[in-house]
């Protein structure tokens, strides 16, 4: 009765250390995942008050002559 114990011991000692084997190797590389960037967008009326603003000064300066 004590063997059958003893080899039931040694059995699940056995199966619990080869649990993680998954390959040859004894370390599997580590997966890295990509870092996710997220840029805030501001919209800002600034694309189309320069142009706005370089028009008027251009028709002012044809109105003055």
């Amino acid at each position: 009765m004590k063997k059958i114990a003893l080899a039931a011991a040694l059995s699940m000692a056995a199966t619990s250390s080869f649990a993680g084997s998954h390959g040859t190797s004894k370390y599997a590389e580590p997966v890295i995942e990509p870092e996710v960037i997220v840029e805030d967008t501001r919209s800002t009326a600034a694309g189309i008050v320069v142009p706005i603003m370089l028009l008027v000064v251009l028709a002012a300066a044809v109105a003055a002559r």
